[in-house]
């Protein structure tokens, strides 16, 4: 499995606006319903993200004024882990 991170979104508009963002910054997203095992609603959205593109990826989130709800790793083995921001 190939490892990911997963930026959690409180909604469809805001993984929108955050896959936007990173879209201008030169870095692919896609918009994904968030894996149950990280979201705790089962409805939230996701940007997921190359696991080489985290750090540009914040920064460009940074200077827009967005801020990722959480985010997740997909390790090789299939879990996830939580990321500190």
């Amino acid at each position: 499995m190939i490892p990911y991170y997963y930026i959690v979104s409180r909604s469809l508009t805001y993984a929108q606006r955050t896959q936007a963002v990173l879209q201008r910054a030169g870095i692919y997203g896609t918009i994904v319903r968030s894996p149950g095992e990280i979201s705790a609603t089962g409805c939230s959205h996701s940007v997921r993200i190359a696991a080489n593109r985290l750090q540009p990826a914040l920064v460009a989130l940074n200077r827009s004024g967005l801020s990722p709800t959480r985010i997740y790793l997909s390790r090789e083995d299939g879990e996830f882990q939580e990321v500190s921001l």
